[in-house]
């Protein structure tokens, strides 16, 4: 199944939207009920909502995912 999951997951407050994937946590919680055409119509309009979030915020999570694989790395 595909998914937009960065695993990345906090909810902007301000937007409702995950940082890592864009989806809401509605969307997140129900992923995998919806058909694969609805999936679809989603993802395509990620781009457009994580633009929606603030740059900072972005930067922030991503280098909390950088901290997290380099943790997960180094367990291995």
């Amino acid at each position: 199944m595909e998914s937009p999951c960065t695993s990345v997951c906090s909810i902007d407050a301000a937007t409702g939207y995950c940082r890592g994937c864009g989806r809401t946590g509605d969307e997140i919680a129900t992923w995998t009920l919806f058909s694969d055409r609805e999936r679809r119509h989603i993802m395509t309009g990620l781009h457009t909502r994580l633009n929606a979030l603030d740059a900072n915020a972005r930067l922030e999570m991503r280098s909390v995912r950088i901290d997290r694989l380099a943790r997960e790395r180094t367990r291995t």
